[in-house]
């Protein structure tokens, strides 16, 4: 089973596009996971070991912030029409709402010069000084800045960083033991780039924004294990008894663009799987080269953890391989899904 996705995977690793890939496929209660290559290359080889942490980037997004948001709405201490500026009174356009933001459709733009040498307080005076530009409703543009909002909308409600609110809301009440923002041990991470001005970044959050904004940053800074993630897509997948509030399959599947031809819905984005009937996924990245995928009329997915930035970023050419991957494997799952 998943033959083709494995060795699409080591082949990815034997030509050199990523030092080693971690991943798991799920289907109904049966998990099948696999390493292969190295977590290291510089400043030397050090072999891929299981279920080390990775930096998942942007899979913060939709892991931690979007279930913090959703829960917020079911509360009914937010609501997809609220205005960001009721929330954010610094931010200057009236137009911008949460659906806005959860779903990439905000039109946020702008130039932050020198934006990876300011201070927390500069960078967060310098976002909320971005403006609308003519995307605004008509275009999904993904944006880092959407979800940076949302962390801090949520700060605002509740009292306390968007990092600390994930951990209590959702890495805890789903199990994520071994998931953090602060990693005690930096050996047990899978390191990123090699940076000319950090150097080896290891156990550190990559992501420049994530890194001078740290407690306070919705968009990226959690660190995760192949295992936890399994563990998150088993609940979403299950959709019973879940410790953390998620619209209804449907709504989930849905475009939940303002003018649904976006192929986004909150948070996640949407891919078209064809067998066994056509029918809609979910599926999100990140930067440093990780994705989710998850099917929720068939009860499978797929976790795929790489470090793809190790040791220089962006490595452009690993993006065409990764939707390589991702096809091979829609393909390959259709042969043991079914439709419930």
């Amino acid at each position: 089973m998943y033959e083709k996705t494995i060795e699409a995977i080591k082949d990815l690793v034997n030509d050199g596009t990523v030092p080693g890939v971690s991943y798991a496929f799920i289907d109904d209660e049966q998990v099948r996971t696999g390493l292969y290559g190295a977590e290291a290359l510089v400043p030397g080889y050090e072999p891929l070991k299981a279920n080390q942490l990775y930096d998942v980037a942007s899979l913060t997004k939709v892991v931690g912030t979007l279930n913090v948001i959703l829960q917020l709405v079911d509360a009914g201490k937010l609501s997809l029409t609220d205005r960001v500026q009721d929330y954010l009174p610094n931010w200057q356009d009236t137009r911008v709402t949460i659906r806005h933001l959860l779903t990439h459709t905000s039109g946020i733009v702008g130039y932050i010069p020198h934006r990876d040498k300011l201070t927390a307080s500069e960078l967060h005076q310098a976002l909320l000084g971005m403006h609308v530009g003519e995307n605004f409703e008509r275009k999904m543009v993904y944006s880092d800045v959407n979800f940076i909002f949302l962390g801090w909308i949520a700060e605002k409600i509740l009292g306390e960083p968007i990092q600390t609110l994930i951990t209590k809301k959702v890495l805890i009440p789903l199990g994520m033991k071994d998931s953090t923002f602060q990693p005690a041990d930096p050996t047990q991470c899978v390191p990123t780039e090699v940076s000319p001005i950090r150097g080896l970044i290891r156990g550190v959050v990559h992501d420049p924004k994530a890194f001078v904004l740290k407690s306070s940053c919705g968009s990226a800074g959690l660190f995760s294990t192949l295992n936890d993630l399994v563990t998150f897509e088993q609940t979403m997948l299950s959709r019973e008894n879940l410790p953390v509030a998620q619209p209804e399959k449907r709504a989930l599947l849905a475009d939940q663009t303002p003018l649904h031809e976006q192929w986004r819905s909150f948070g996640w984005a949407l891919l078209q799987a064809k067998l066994p009937v056509p029918h809609r996924c979910i599926w999100h990245s990140g930067f440093t080269g990780t994705f989710l995928i998850m099917d929720l009329q068939t009860h499978q997915g797929m976790v795929f953890l790489s470090n793809r930035v190790h040791p220089k970023a962006p490595n452009e050419p690993f993006l065409a391989r990764r939707n390589a991957i991702i096809n091979t494997y829609l393909g390959e799952k259709s042969s043991v899904a079914r439709i419930k």
